[in-house]
């Protein structure tokens, strides 16, 4: 089963910045928009743009998925 079916890179961004922060995010996937002014808004329209960092959030989400559960 795909981890990424039906969920939105919306929800994917806003589990990632509660669980890691955006200071983390920006360590782990090094892109401007998570250390430069982040919000969750200006993310979303660069990720929307940018498949290779898109897909990045993505590996990141699925890899994180047991430490969201843990919580």
């Amino acid at each position: 089963m795909d981890p990424l079916h039906g969920i939105t890179l919306k929800t994917i961004l806003e589990k990632l910045v509660d669980y890691y922060g955006f200071d983390t995010l920006g360590e782990l996937i090094k892109i401007k928009c998570f250390n430069e002014n982040p919000t969750i808004k200006s993310s979303l329209t660069f990720l929307r743009k940018t498949e290779w960092a898109r897909k990045k959030v993505e590996d990141l989400y699925v890899r994180s998925l047991k430490k969201f559960d843990a919580r």
